[in-house]
């Protein structure tokens, strides 16, 4: 059976970046943090393999793809629903993807593998109220963060009573679904499962 072209062994920086996200999933679910020595390398790495493959151009890519990745977790982030680790991790996933198909397949990558990570982490985030019955506070949780957006009266506000409410919350290490979603979506790529 012939491998799918990305899981060939021509293409290291894939299987590279396999690597440095199950790392950063395994140390979030682990600490609840994604660390820094970790993932400014992880960017960093993306923009020198991008010049050594394509030039200016491909680091022009990687860089775009590295702040529409940050761009994307950023709003939540800002209102204290993320960690920076998080979001920083789904910026070297954009470095390194930007690196890896340019920047026109790799903005559906990165945008793709995202929308699929949100689905995991929405399905993880449910199977824990479940199995910790806290469905109804949850629920409560919910209501209280919309209240904050609409109720509020900046943003540092919103993040303010995030920050209040954390400590009595179960969090979720979003690195998991970010891992999860991310890898997920480059088998299924691989496969022609996916654009």
């Amino acid at each position: 059976m012939e491998l799918p072209q990305a899981w060939s062994p021509d293409t290291w920086p894939v299987l590279l970046l396999c690597a440095l996200l199950i790392t950063a999933a395994v140390i979030d679910f682990w600490k609840l943090k994604v660390p820094n020595w970790l993932t400014f390398p992880m960017i960093f790495s993306g923009w020198i393999s991008a010049v050594a493959s394509a030039g200016w151009d491909g680091l022009g890519a990687s860089v775009l793809l590295t702040f529409f990745g940050l761009g994307l977790l950023l709003p939540l982030y800002a209102i204290g629903g993320m960690g920076a680790g998080d979001v920083k991790m789904q910026a070297g996933f954009g470095s390194w993807i930007g690196a890896i198909y340019g920047l026109s397949a790799g903005f559906w990558i990165v945008l793709y593998g995202f929308c699929l990570a949100a689905v995991v982490g929405g399905v993880i985030a449910l199977a824990m109220m479940f199995w910790r019955g806290d469905f109804f506070q949850n629920r409560k949780n919910l209501s209280d963060i919309l209240r904050d957006w609409f109720t509020s009266k900046s943003l540092g506000e919103v993040a303010d009573k995030a920050a209040e409410r954390k400590p009595r919350m179960h969090l979720l290490p979003y690195g998991v679904p970010l891992c999860i979603g991310f890898i997920g979506y480059l088998v299924m790529r691989s496969y022609d499962l996916v654009p």
